[in-house]
């Protein structure tokens, strides 16, 4: 068994009015605008920078994802 220790951050988009919120730890994360392709475009830049998603969540218009990446 490892003791691998995880830091988490969020992302969520409302689709229909093209708004992503990411929040990270430290500093505070960003929002923007964006459609598919920006998000797809986030989670790419997020993936080089360690972070994958651990789980995600949709409802109506709103999806969820929690990243995490270890310490």
């Amino acid at each position: 068994m490892t003791n691998t220790r995880y830091e988490y951050s969020t992302l969520e988009w409302i689709w229909d009015s093209e708004s992503i919120r990411c929040t990270m730890p430290e500093d505070g994360g960003f929002k923007e605008g964006g459609s598919y392709q920006q998000v797809v475009d986030i989670l790419t830049r997020l993936g080089q920078e360690g972070w994958e998603v651990a789980t995600c969540t949709a409802h109506g218009n709103w999806l969820f994802w929690t990243l995490k990446r270890p310490l």
